[in-house]
């Protein structure tokens, strides 16, 4: 199990005060309000950062960092991602999971066959869509509706799915 989301990619700076633009990889940008420290991963090491400031702009979040107070020490962290540990993640709704919790599930059908391993989740709009594989098969894309997705059991890395009739012929190639 994941034991850190991300939440966003820094951009670029934001202004000569040390500011970034930060492009909000979280369904919900406004929780950078709530968000106290994130974690920089710098691609050597994992540093933690207090947000002292947060504001919004078009579809960017510009953060401001303590302790980075110009321009140029905030464009050293360029291209770099920001997370959180589960800890300060949004709470999840009954029957709600994390991405991350899910890709690598061994899925199976509610009549026991072995469907593969879901790959992928899609974000569509509507609904998300899991990509299911399994080697020498065609992918299966399976709405993530309650009609079809039966069971999770993130601990026991399995989930188990109802296959509407037809799903299995418009999935292949």
């Amino acid at each position: 199990m994941e034991q850190r989301f991300q939440v966003g990619v820094i951009t670029s700076t934001h202004g000569v005060r040390g500011e970034v633009k930060v492009f909000p990889t979280t369904d919900d940008a406004s929780r950078f309000k709530k968000l106290k420290q994130v974690i920089l991963d710098t691609g050597k090491e994992d540093v933690e950062l207090e947000i002292t400031s947060v504001k919004f702009f078009k579809n960017m979040v510009i953060l401001k960092f303590k302790d980075i107070d110009d321009m140029d020490t905030a464009n050293k962290y360029r291209q770099k991602s920001l997370y959180v540990t589960r800890e300060n993640a949004v709470k999840l709704a009954k029957n709600e999971y994390f991405i991350a919790d899910l890709i690598g599930l061994k899925v199976t059908s509610d009549e026991g066959e072995d469907l593969g391993v879901l790959e992928d989740v899609l974000q569509t709009g509507a609904n998300d869509v899991y990509v299911i594989k399994s080697e020498g098969e065609d992918e299966i894309l399976l709405p993530a509706i309650k009609e079809c997705v039966k069971e999770v059991d993130i601990e026991a890395g399995s989930m188990v799915v109802h296959l509407l009739p037809g799903l299995r012929d418009i999935n292949k190639k």
